[in-house]
Formats: structure tokens, C-alpha cells, sequence
């Protein structure tokens, strides 16, 4: 046993002093953190280091309720499905698996940060955990500011999908007699905004019921799909079990391998996506250490076992062989609308009022998802604005103590949207690659915290939910592997010799925003921001046990180096 360098009362003495484990002071050293053996979710989050300011109001089934209404199933798969659509109906589907077993090992590793270290900032705290010490702050600011835009950017692209959703109703209704253009579209979109705001500033009480409410609502809109679309397709023709399942198609002009493996895929990457929304929650969760971790792999799993299903019976009841023509390029501007409408026109005239039926309810849930993500991106500001990362962090950290919800972020996450939004003046080339970064820039959010875990393990103290010490490793660097691949896959643009209005311009973008970012720290925020703070206050009673209990584990054992 080798012998500690300074003597007993110096150790003491060192401790003591060092007012980075007392007070609120700058760059603190980040504790040991033991979830495992925590009296509660308040005490646990007192241990990392923050002083409990929202209520703790959502169940493991609301928890759950924030990232599966985020998703929103059946209005994500009608806003995606021209991606998947573009390998043929066996490409989409199997597309869909294979991509949702991926991020659920993505989920995994996340959840395995999560039940460790339960808070709001979450992916931008883990980063600045486990990172070495020089990188710490650098690392945890880019990750902060890519999470946070990030969010945003996924929250302007469920408003701008619901703007398009309704405009496509009154396309419909109007049979094809009536034009959408930009300036209606941002109307829309802007209007959706806000609304979101108003409902966003609800008590969080209300929040955590409108979670429920909204896994109700989707469950019951995918059952109706389910049941009413073969009803309808049945009086025309259902395709054939080998259409369905063994027909890969290529309607894109790149090579029909990487088709397969990277548009097929997007579908379910744009759709399953913001589960660090459960993350986002911790500090309202009961139970954080399993709640989160359980919302995290359940809403993963529940969304990519569901959306299987929906896919199949989607392309069951299509009635054309034309994708290209009759459904990616339909006048209906929503390709699901256009199946609706088909498989209920062949032959009961009944298409019109079936696809206006289904695209308001479709609407709906997308407006619930909305308010879920807007929800999520609150808590994100006031999670890294407390810890000085954002301008006017003094403002938006600010907490509402009766409702319970910090309302400044809320209207700073929709100003920023609306902002963003803006873009869809310019065209729908240059909002889809801004809107994309939410999928680019989470998608880094979540591998980096997950790589430096890896590679500084002993840092990492599990929590509830974990793998092993194997199968921890064998997860995370397929995560890790997998999101490098999946990042560059979404920066791809969906035409092979691309002009200037089907460009992707997220490989620009993205890696402006990390640059930016790291400018940005390098010339102003490094000035006040130095990682996660330290706001819980420690009186001077508990200085004081502490101290004894150092002294008497320094009296009754030696230390080891």
C-alpha cells in the first residue's frame, strides 16, 4: 500500500480551503456522483451540484410521454415518407428497422449517462464530465450551443411540417385549386409558434397532463389508421406480400446500394429522433435515475416496433406501381395524403373527405408534438443559461416558482424559432438544410459524451440501468460508429449532380455552427463560461460534518494513491 504524500492534516486542510466543492465558483471540479446510493432525486441532484428550482411533476409514463410525442408517428412518417419511398416499398421498410435498431443503441448509451448523472443540461454536463481537463469547458460549450440550435432547429421542422400538413388540407378540399406558397407557409408556421408558446407557459402540472393526453391521442390516430386504411384499399386492390416486402426500388440517381442504405434510413433517423427530451426532463422526473432511462429506450423502442407496422400497411394499401410520378410528386404536396386519397376513391368516390379526415387528425399530432419539443428546448436554455452559456443567461434562467416552468426559455426557444423560420422566405432548399442541423447536430450531441465515456471509463460510476462492463463498451462504440456514418449520410443531397435548389446545404451549415461556436467561446464566452456551476449552497453545518467525516476516515484507515 503506498503511503499519501501529504500528511493527514494538510489532506484535511486541502479539502477545506478549496472553496470549488462550497461556494458558487467558477470551473468547478465535477464530483463524484453516485446514483446508486442517493437518498432521493433532489439529493442526487444536490450531489451534482445543482439546487433543486422546478418541480418534480412527470412520471415515468410522462417522461416517456415527452419524447413519443416528439416523435409522433404517424404525422413524422407522412412528412418523411418521400424519403423512404425513394427505394421502393421492401427499401423503406427494412430501411426503417434497421436504422431504429441503430438508435436504440444509440438510446442505450444515452440512457446509460442519464441514470448516472440525471439533469436538465444532460448531454452538454456528460461532455464537460468526462472530458480531460484542458478540453472541458471548450468541449461542453460546443456541445451546449449545438444541443440547444439544435432543438430549435427540430422544433421549426415539426411547425413547418405542420404549416405544410394544413396547407395540403385546403389543396385537397380546394382539388388541387390553390397555391402554396412561402409567405403562407411561414404564416402558418409562425402562427403554430406561437400558439405552442402560450400552451408552453402552461404550470408544468398541465404539461405533464398534456403528455399523457398526447399518447392517447397518437395511439388512438395509429389504431384508426390501422383499421380504417385496409377497410378502404379493400375495395380496390391490396399489393401483393413480395411487392411489399422484396421490392427495392431506385428512384434517386445515385448508386442503388447507397439508396438503400442511406435515403431508406432518413426516414426513421428524422422521425426517431429528440429522445434526449427525456434527458431534458430530469430535474421535473420522479425516479430520474430509471424514469429517463425507461422513457429514453421505451419511446425508441415503442416508435421503431410501431412505425414498422404503419410502413407495411401503408404500402399494402397503395394503389399505384407509379411512386415516382403519382405519389413523391403529387399535387396533394403530402404523399401520405395521396395513398389516403387513393384507397378510398377506387371505389367509394369517398378519397376527398377521407384524406381531409385523416390529414386534420394527422395535424393534430403534429401540433401536440410541437408542444412536447418546445417544452424539451426550455428546459435545455435554462439548463446551460444557468450555467452562463447562452447571452442574457441572467434573464433566461429565470424560473416562474408558482407555475413552476422557466418561462424566459420558452420565449427565447420560440423567438429563436421564429427567426430560424424565416428561412422558408427563401425557399424550401435553404430552411431544409437549417432544419436538418437538428438532426446533424444532435446527432454529435449525443456520440460525444458517449466517446469520451469510452475512453476515460474510469470516470464512470453506473447507475440503475447499465449494460455491464462488456456490453456497456459494445454498445457505445457501435453508437459511436454509427452516428459518424449517419452524420455524413444527412449531408448527402438527395440529387447526385446537384444545382443550387437541390443542394444540401447542411454540410455547410452544421460545421459553420460548431466553428462559430468554438470563435464564439474563443472570444467572449470562455470570459464567463467555465462549465457546469455550482448553485447549490452547502451552510456551514454541513462544511463542518463533512470535514469530521474526512477525520475519521483518515483516522481509521490509510489512504491509497
Amino acid at each position: 500500500m503506498i503511503q499519501p504524500v501529504l500528511s493527514r492534516e494538510e489532506i484535511i486542510e486541502a479539502v477545506t480551503s478549496d472553496k470549488r466543492y462550497y461556494n458558487n465558483s467558477q470551473n468547478v471540479e465535477m464530483p463524484h456522483i453516485d446514483a446508486l446510493h442517493t437518498s432521493g432525486d433532489n439529493d442526487l441532484l444536490l450531489q451534482i451540484g445543482y439546487k433543486p428550482e422546478l418541480k418534480r411533476r412527470f412520471n415515468t409514463l410522462q417522461v416517456f410521454g415527452v419524447a413519443f410525442s416528439i416523435m409522433g408517428l404517424l404525422p413524422s412518417i407522412a412528412t418523411t415518407l418521400a424519403y423512404g419511398i425513394t427505394a421502393g416499398p421492401a427499401g423503406a421498410i427494412w430501411g426503417w428497422l434497421i436504422a431504429s435498431c441503430f438508435i436504440l443503441v444509440i438510446g442505450i448509451a444515452m440512457s446509460e449517462n442519464a441514470s448516472c448523472q440525471p439533469t436538465s443540461g444532460g448531454l452538454y454536463y456528460w461532455t464537460n464530465y468526462y472530458a480531460p481537463p484542458k478540453l472541458k469547458s471548450v468541449l461542453s460549450f460546443v456541445i451546449g450551443n449545438t444541443n440547444s440550435l439544435s432543438l430549435t432547429c427540430g422544433f421549426c421542422s415539426i411547425d413547418y411540417g405542420f404549416a405544410q400538413e394544413l396547407l395540403s388540407i385546403v389543396v385537397i378540399a380546394k382539388d388541387g385549386n390553390f397555391e402554396v406558397t412561402q409567405a403562407k407557409t411561414y404564416g402558418v408556421f409562425a402562427a403554430c409558434v406561437v400558439a405552442h408558446l402560450f400552451v408552453t407557459c402552461s404550470s408544468s402540472k398541465h404539461i405533464a397532463s398534456l403528455q399523457a393526453t398526447s399518447i392517447v391521442w397518437n395511439v388512438l390516430l395509429i389504431v384508426m389508421f390501422l383499421i380504417a386504411m385496409p377497410i378502404g384499399a379493400s375495395r380496390g386492390s391490396f399489393k401483393s406480400a413480395k411487392w411489399v416486402f422484396t421490392h427495392f426500388d431506385n428512384l434517386t440517381n445515385y448508386p442503388m446500394g447507397w439508396n438503400q442504405v442511406s435515403q431508406a434510413w432518413q426516414s426513421a433517423i428524422w422521425t426517431i429522433g429528440a429522445f434526449d427530451s427525456c434527458v431534458h426532463m430530469s430535474e421535473e422526473a420522479k425516479n430520474a435515475t430509471t424514469a429517463v432511462p425507461l422513457g429514453i429506450v421505451s419511446s425508441i423502442t415503442a416508435c421503431g416496433l410501431i412505425g414498422f407496422v404503419i410502413l407495411i400497411m401503408t404500402f399494402f394499401c397503395i394503389q399505384t406501381n407509379d411512386l415516382e410520378g403519382h405519389i413523391l410528386n403529387t399535387k396533394m404536396g403530402q404523399p401520405m395524403a395521396q395513398i389516403i386519397y387513393d384507397a378510398f376513391e377506387t371505389k367509394t368516390g369517398q378519397g376527398k373527405p377521407m384524406a381531409i379526415t385523416f390529414m386534420v387528425l394527422i395535424t393534430i399530432g403534429q401540433f401536440l408534438m410541437g408542444a412536447s419539443i418546445l417544452t424539451a428546448i426550455s428546459r435545455q436554455l435554462f439548463a446551460f443559461a444557468r450555467d452562463n452559456g447562452l447571452p442574457f443567461s441572467w434573464w433566461i434562467k429565470k424560473v416562474n416558482k408558482e407555475l413552476s416552468v422557466p418561462i424566459h426559455a420558452v420565449i427565447t426557444g420560440a423567438i429563436a424559432a421564429l427567426v430560424i423560420g424565416l428561412l422558408v422566405l427563401i425557399g424550401s432548399t435553404a430552411a431544409s438544410a437549417l432544419f436538418s442541423l437538428g438532426v446533424a447536430g444532435n446527432l454529435l450531441a449525443y456520440m460525444l459524451p458517449t466517446l469520451l465515456r469510452l475512453i476515460y471509463t474510469d470516470k464512470f460510476t453506473p447507475g440503475p440501468f447499465y449494460l455491464g462492463k462488456v456490453m456497456t463498451q459494445v454498445n457505445g462504440w457501435i453508437s459511436v460508429l454509427y452516428i459518424v456514418y449517419a452524420i455524413i449520410m444527412v449531408m448527402f443531397p438527395r440529387d447526385r449532380n446537384p444545382i443550387a435548389d437541390t443542394m444540401n446545404y447542411t454540410c455547410v451549415i452544421a460545421p459553420g455552427v460548431w466553428l462559430l461556436s468554438l470563435v464564439y467561446y474563443w472570444v467572449y464566452a470562455r470570459k464567463v463560461y467555465h462549465g457546469p456551476t455550482k448553485t447549490a449552497e452547502v451552510d456551514e453545518d454541513e462544511t463542518s460534518s463533512s470535514v469530521e467525516h474526512l477525520r475519521e476516515n483518515l483516522d481509521a484507515k490509510q489512504l491509497e494513491a
